[in-house]
Order: structure tokens, then sequence, then C-alpha cells
């Protein structure tokens, strides 16, 4: 059955106020797949369906609906209704909802929710934006060093079902400071007279409460880790990441990587592309391509100093669109490729001078294989075309040639520094990708080519 047909059968169902199927449905069905339902819905429509469900799975399937959705929904419903819901979600997921509900609204909500769940999302919010504390849980279990395995198993049972994870399990001392964790697995296998200081690891992996989120998600991904926890500057455990979480931000950090490699600023939300008004593509596009369009009068001003030689040897205006796309491509190719070993920390700023050399033995080939791409075409093409007098199809292809070599280096050493530079300042490498590294390319490119030409010609 398609997707279209189960929402039409779920909306029939609630026309009906058939509850009982739409418990049924909604209970034997995925949280996620049902929520996918529910975002084709009217909002009126949604709610309905999530009021006929006890409120754990209305929370469950609530979270996994897309932030906009959550938020248009929130608006339309009675306080109430929200604090309780906001009471029975992960604590992740509630502070970024509150997050980004009207500040009016908010207020209205929260002095309706527990104390206990109402200071845990006061304490979320205010942790930077992208930081570990932002999309950390408070939901964990822990347990003291000193007690024996078999209370240990029993406390477990009683954390269980109010934890978002119970696989690991952590170990702090009287401060709350983190010494060490267990695995579940490490509990049950353990004979009961131990104790649990006897059976924990202490070279935890662990996050500073201030690590940006992409860091975080990169050690839960290069450690193969469940879970991992989040402590403060005093190694004081306030929360954890789960491996969930790792995934949204990855996707969120990839969504955000390609957006700036074709110089899209604004707000980056791995949201549906349909979900984005027209009006927010444009003002998220239009500003570094009108930046990058001044930058490329520049182009143009290179083309008319060198016109003269262009009215000489009509023949070199055919290789500048092959000049700009190879410089392009091979500056992309570089940019690219360091981008990504930045980012996985496979190197770092201080290997600058090592990046550099192997681009070089990267390019010089490179440089080669288009020098003599170039040349054959000027010489199987253009050799029916008059020349100036005193020079011959091998003078202009030799010229060419050479000119569009030293581009492709010029352009992967562009690609292979620029990245670096951005890193040195602190700034995301993916904004100096692409377009902005095209029109550096292209200028640069523009300059190499005629003054090569220029030089090697005699002009």
């Amino acid at each position: 059955m398609t997707e279209q047909m189960q929402t039409d059968d779920l909306r029939e169902l609630l026309q009906k106020d058939n509850r009982k199927a739409i418990r049924e449905f909604c209970r034997d069905s995925h949280p996620e797949n049902v929520a996918v339902l529910l975002e084709q819905m009217e909002p009126d429509e949604a709610w309905g369906v999530l009021q006929m469900l006890d409120i754990h799975l209305r929370a469950n399937i609530f979270s996994h609906l897309e932030l906009e959705n959550q938020v248009e929904l929130a608006t339309g419903q009675t306080r109430k209704n929200m604090a309780a819901l906001l009471e029975e979600m992960p604590p992740d997921d509630r502070a970024d909802l509150v997050q980004n509900l009207d500040e009016k609204l908010t207020d209205e909500i929260l002095p309706l929710v527990a104390k206990a769940e109402r200071e845990d999302i006061r304490k979320l919010v205010e942790y930077e934006e992208g930081t570990a504390g932002a999309v950390m849980s408070t939901e964990y279990a822990v347990l003291r060093p000193d007690i024996p395995v078999k209370d240990a198993l029993e406390q477990i049972r009683v954390q269980a079902p109010e934890k978002e994870t119970v696989y690991y399990i952590y170990v702090i001392d009287e401060n709350r400071k983190l010494v060490g964790f267990v695995s579940l697995k490490d509990l049950i296998i353990a004979r009961p007279h131990l104790r649990v200081q006897d059976v924990m690891h202490t070279d935890v992996i662990y996050a500073n409460i201030k690590d940006d989120q992409e860091t975080v998600a990169y050690k839960i991904d290069k450690f193969d880790l469940i879970a991992i926890p989040v402590v403060d500057d005093n190694n004081v455990l306030l929360g954890i990441v789960t491996h969930d979480d790792a995934i949204d931000i990855i996707r969120q950090e990839q969504t955000e990587d390609i957006e700036k490699l074709m110089a899209i600023r604004g707000h980056h939300e791995a949201m549906g592309y349909l979900r984005v008004s027209p009006w927010e593509h444009f003002k998220k596009r239009s500003g570094w391509i009108f930046i990058l369009g001044i930058f490329g009068f520049a182009s143009g001003f290179i083309v008319q100093r060198f016109e003269d030689v262009l009215v000489q040897f009509a023949v070199l205006a055919t290789f500048m669109p092959m000049l700009a796309d190879t410089g392009g491509n091979t500056g992309s190719q570089s940019a690219t490729l360091v981008i990504r070993a930045l980012a996985l920390q496979e190197i770092h700023v201080s290997d600058v001078f090592r990046v550099l050399f192997k681009e070089l033995l990267v390019s010089l080939p490179l440089a080669v294989l288009m020098a003599i791409l170039a040349f054959s075409r000027l010489f199987l093409f253009a050799g029916a075309e008059p020349m100036p007098e005193d020079y011959t199809v091998w003078d202009v292809g030799l010229a060419v040639s050479v000119a569009l070599g030293l581009q492709v280096i010029s352009a992967t050493l562009i690609g292979a520094i620029l990245p670096l530079i951005a890193a040195a300042f602190k700034k995301d490498p993916a904004v100096v990708a692409s377009p902005a590294l095209t029109t550096m390319v292209d200028i640069t490119g523009l300059l190499i080519y005629f003054t090569t030409v220029s030089l090697m010609l005699g002009l």
C-alpha cells in the first residue's frame, strides 16, 4: 500500500472516530512511520490522531516529527496538552522544541510543566547551539563504584524505564564526577559478590560540555560507541549523547557542508527541499552569488587588458572555456579532499606544507595530461586556421599547452591551501570551496593564461 493510501486510510479512521483501530495501528507501527503519515495530514487531523493515544506513545511519535511540524502543532494546542507532552518527550528533543517556540508561548507552557522537567529544559536551552550541551540527553543510568554487582542490577531495573539507554551505565563518585563505566553485559556476566569498581572500565571516552557537536559525533563514530558521556570542566557528569543523536548531527553537518560548498548561506537544516519556500531559497543563495558576480568583473577586465592578443590570435579564445572548466574542476577536487581530511581530522593546519607538496605531485602529471590534450586539440582542429606572420601552430600550441599546465598546477594548489587558511582562522573550510574557489581560479587562470602566452609568443 502506498504512503498516500495509508494517510487516506488513517484520515478515514479519524473521520469515523475509530479510536481502537487508530490506537492499534500506531502501537503496532514504528513511531517514525506514523510521524511520516501525520506530516501528510492537516495539523488538526494530526493532533486528532495523537489525542487518541496514551501520553507515552503520543510523545514518542511527536518526537519523530520534523521540528517545524512540532512547532506548528504545539502553537495550535492548549497549553496544558503541550505541557504534558513536554514532560514525556526526550530531554534533548523537548529542549529543541522549546527553543523554537514563540517566547510568549514558552512562558505560558513552562509553568505548567513539572518542576524537575522544567528545570531540565531551562538548563539545556542555556547551552550554546551546536555544542555537546545543546544536543545531550539527561536521561542516563548511573551507579556508585562501591556497591555489589547484584545490587547494581537491581538499581538498573529501577532506573531503566526512565532512561534513554541502559546498555552503558556510568559510574560516579559522591560528587557526581565520572570515574568509569560498565556495560549491561559486564554486569550480567560478573560474579554477584564483586563490586562495580572491580568490573568497571576507567578509560572512558567522553566529551566536554563545550565541545562542538560535530566533534562529539566524530568520537561516537570513531570509537563505535552507543553513547558518549558529557562532562563539565570539573569532570562532573551532566548528560549523554546517543548514537541516534550522532546520526542526526552528521546529517545536519553534511547538509551544512554541502550547502556551504555551493555558497548557500543562512541557517542550514536537513529538511526537505520542497518544505523550504522559494523566497527562503532565494535569500540563502543570492548573497554569495551577487558578491562573486562582482568579483567576476575582474575576469572581464583581464580579458579586456589582453584584447590585442585575442585579436591577433583568435584561436586563443576557443581555449578559454577549457581553461575555466579545467581550473575549476582540479581546484574543486583538491579542495574537496582537503576539506574532508580536515573534517575527519586526518590532517591539521600544521600539515600545510605536506599537503601542498602532495598536491603538487598530483598536479604535475595532471598538468602534463591536460597540456597534451590542449596541444592535440589545437594541432588537429586548428591547423587550417591562418596564423599571424612568423608564428606556427606549433608555437601557439606549445604556449597554450604550457599555460594550461600551469593553470592546472595553480588551481590544484589554490584548492588545497584555501581550506587550510580558513581552518587556521577558525572559519569553516567549506565556505571557500566551489563558487568562491571557482571565481578565484578563474581570475588567476586568465592571468596565467594570457601572461604565459604573451611571454612565450613575445607579445
